[in-house]
């Protein structure tokens, strides 16, 4: 007699409820080790108005946030880099391997950071160790998406891909909320003296110490089917040059449907900290305040739009996000400038937010969706990391580029812009859920 063939996505041995708790541990094991990388990553742009003046002392506190912000940036110039390299590595040594350097390098940055000496004491070098440990981070996070954001997709069940994939974006901004969350507890537990002289140090000693503990949990993994399938039918290496000649379609679409979607979600998490302070006139500690109340809520909207998709597709979202922030991102910023009231301020910013929950929900699984699983891991970050460089990362420096000529409305407009060129896209493009390139369930 027989036997039934057992489903590529069920582990030989095991019974469907067996499979199920085993793919919810890995995809559990991956989510935390991706929330400890962003908190290192998110650290730097929460604590930056405490430690900017010590790394660039001259200038009021825009020119210092300008600073900041560039380093910023700069750590974004080798997150292509890492998606390329360590994109490659994940797709032929395999998904969990990938996700293990990615922290290696996380826990050094971080480390750096925390130890490196101000400008008073070293002079140009603190500056210089700052743009140093922030290149490693950035190979560290160009990786990381990629690897985690494949490893996710693959890990769950077709009809709750979606879902599940969305974890990505749920870590991700848990890390971001863990570190407002240990700024939070430490604006209240020290001095405002002793935050600016060494407090803002601790963060980076917690992150580094972090890493080292989710490098031990992402060794004990399972590797996914799709990469062993992949491996088991001997296809052609991963590599540039085999993105960019047999799916260039699928290269380009990821950058053109992130970049409005990266650009408005670094806008209203990462600068709207600064720009509460900077532009509204609220405290540091209000700011920081209405920032994580309204990340949180953004958050655990993360599943629910993932859910979601799964039900109706992932195209209805995208042009939801793409429709909406042409519309409302204008207004939104524009009656932020002159908010007083902390609740509505916090009010604009979750409307904001959950624009974009359209594009940050399923961005990962719709990326994943495109490239067959030889060639998924690259081609997930590769080009996501381009976007990310070229919008996300400047998006602070763009921002206040445009305020210190006095022209800050010209951001409210670029975001715009971009959203709508991503529109365009979504408009154009095949749903991925109807035609994934996911084959295992």
């Amino acid at each position: 007699m027989t036997s039934s063939p057992i489903p590529a996505g069920i582990t030989p041995g095991l019974t469907d409820a067996q499979d199920r708790r085993k793919r919810l541990k890995n995809i559990i094991g991956g989510s935390t080790g991706n929330l400890v990388e962003w908190f290192d990553w998110y650290v730097y742009a929460a604590f930056a108005l405490y430690f900017a003046p010590h790394f660039f002392p001259k200038g009021d506190q825009t020119a210092q946030l300008l600073s900041s912000a560039a380093v910023f940036a700069v750590g974004f110039l080798m997150r292509p880099i890492g998606a390329w390299l360590m994109g490659m590595y994940a797709d032929n040594k395999g998904r969990k391997a990938g996700l293990t350097l990615s922290v290696t390098l996380m826990c050094l940055g971080s480390l750096i950071i925390a130890l490196t000496p101000d400008y008073n004491t070293i002079g140009v070098f603190a500056p210089i160790l700052l743009v140093v440990a922030r290149l490693m981070q950035g190979l560290s996070v160009g990786g990381e998406y990629g690897a985690s954001a494949t490893y996710l997709s693959e890990m769950a069940g077709k009809n709750r891909r979606g879902f599940f994939s969305s974890f990505a974006y749920v870590t991700l901004i848990s890390g971001q909320l863990l570190a407002i969350a240990v700024l939070l507890i430490l604006q209240n537990t020290m001095s405002s003296e002793a935050l600016n002289s060494w407090g803002w140090r601790i963060p980076f000693f917690i992150g580094s110490i972090l890493a080292v503990v989710v490098f031990w949990l992402r060794r004990g993994l399972d590797e996914t089917e799709s990469y062993k399938n992949a491996k088991t039918e001997k296809k052609p290496q991963s590599g540039f040059w085999l993105l960019v000649t047999k799916h260039p379609r699928e290269t380009l679409t990821v950058m053109m449907l992130t970049a409005g979607g990266t650009l408005a979600f670094y806008a209203y998490s990462i600068y709207m900290q600064k720009f509460l302070v900077n532009t509204s006139g609220f405290s540091k500690e209000t700011a920081s305040e209405i920032n994580a109340i309204t990340l949180f809520i953004f958050m655990c909207l993360q599943p629910v739009a993932g859910g979601l998709s799964d039900k109706i597709g992932r195209k209805p979202l995208m042009i939801f996000f793409g429709v909406c922030g042409v519309l409302f991102t204008y207004p939104i910023f524009s009656t932020l400038e002159t908010t007083t009231d902390p609740v509505t301020a916090g009010l604009l910013v979750m409307a904001g937010l959950i624009i974009i929950t359209g594009y940050t929900s399923i961005n990962a699984v719709v990326k994943a969706e495109l490239f067959p699983a030889h060639i998924r891991a690259l081609g997930v970050a590769l080009p996501y990391a381009l976007a990310n460089t070229l919008f996300g990362g400047t998006a602070e420096y763009v921002a206040l580029s445009f305020k210190s000529h006095g022209w800050e409305h010209g951001f409210y407009w670029y975001i715009t812009g971009m959203i709508f060129i991503s529109l365009i896209v979504y408009v154009r493009m095949k749903d991925t859920s109807k035609h994934s390139q996911i084959k295992e369930d």
